[in-house]
């Protein structure tokens, strides 16, 4: 690990004022920067802590919904009543990912900004455009096992390894930052993450200096949720596919669905086409085929990845069976 400087934020427009320098990075949690610094895929110069700044309540709003501190821990997030009550998809994902101590250190404003965990981008020796932009894409022809079959390009077929960040997707959270230059921004989690196209280093539209301090849920959907996470071993490991949702069901139709998807796209993955295939009609096949058409309609496979292809297909169908109490 390369020498750095640290300093800690008492406030979060201290915390933004200090990002002035080149090469500074936020630390909270730091479950996955402290990883990447250790390997010197990332190098900052400056830390700013901002693990003990008042961002750690997760408040209910007058529409229903919760408002979370960026700094709530992830274990706590999971255990917390209202979370379970209300939003049973984010509190499963959130059990689903790492191990219980990184879940005690990792924070929801961190997990949200998690970096691909392509063998290629951890081996400083390979070529990776998402960490040295302009050298090429190794998982491209390579062991790409776990890398995505959704929105990749010609320069970058990372996948994305948060399992709350597919959830939060299905729930159309809202982060709220605060600039460096002043004032608040509210983003809505469908436009935060960035396909790579030919930037893949750009994940986020996130500027330099911008603080994720709150994520806003909205009122939770209707019907029976589901996080469903299909892996190689049943703890600590990232998703190969997996599903969070939620289905209601009203006279014998589909009222209304929110889907979306890890391990299968280079972000948290949702297409309104798949939903739309399912709303107005009866449960079962031929509108659960239907929905999974529309889903891998788009995707590549690039060799030892291929399988999730079919896989998705059977997680997405049993995933929608028990939303919507049908029988196999």
């Amino acid at each position: 690990m390369r020498t750095f400087d640290y300093a800690r934020a008492d406030t979060p427009e201290a915390a933004v004022a200090g990002f002035a320098q080149t090469g500074t990075r936020f630390i909270a949690g730091g479950t996955n920067l402290l990883d990447l610094m250790k390997l010197q895929i990332e190098t900052p110069t400056r830390l700013v802590d901002i693990s003990r700044l008042p961002l750690a309540d997760i408040e209910e709003r007058e529409d229903g919904g919760l408002t979370i501190g960026a700094l709530v821990p992830n274990s706590d997030l999971a255990a917390d009543k209202r979370v379970i009550a209300k939003y049973e998809m984010l509190s499963r994902a959130l059990l689903a990912g790492a191990s219980g101590q990184l879940r005690n250190k990792a924070t929801t404003g961190g997990n949200l900004l998690q970096r691909t965990r392509c063998n290629y981008f951890y081996d400083t020796a390979a070529p990776c455009n998402k960490r040295a932009p302009g050298t090429g894409c190794a998982a491209i022809g390579g062991f790409n096992r776990i890398m995505a079959v959704l929105g990749t390009s010609d320069h970058c077929i990372a996948s994305h390894p948060s399992d709350m960040a597919v959830a939060m997707r299905a729930l159309d959270a809202t982060l709220v930052t605060l600039r460096a230059e002043g004032g608040q921004r509210r983003i809505p989690i469908a436009e935060f993450h960035l396909p790579p196209g030919d930037t893949p280093h750009i994940e986020t539209v996130l500027q330099p200096g911008e603080l994720i301090t709150h994520i806003e849920l909205p009122p939770p959907p209707a019907g029976r949720q589901i996080y469903r996470k299909v892996r190689d071993r049943a703890s600590y490991a990232f998703a190969l596919v997996s599903v969070a949702g939620a289905v209601s069901v009203e006279d014998g139709r589909i009222a209304s669905a929110t889907l979306a998807f890890g391990g299968l796209g280079v972000m948290p993955w949702r297409d309104p086409a798949v939903e739309r295939a399912l709303i107005g009609q009866a449960p079962g096949s031929p509108a659960f085929e239907a929905a999974a058409d529309a889903l891998l309609a788009p995707a590549k496979g690039h060799g030892s990845n291929d399988f999730k292809i079919p896989l998705a297909r059977r997680t997405l169908i049993s995933c929608l069976r028990h939303l919507t109490g049908t029988s196999l």
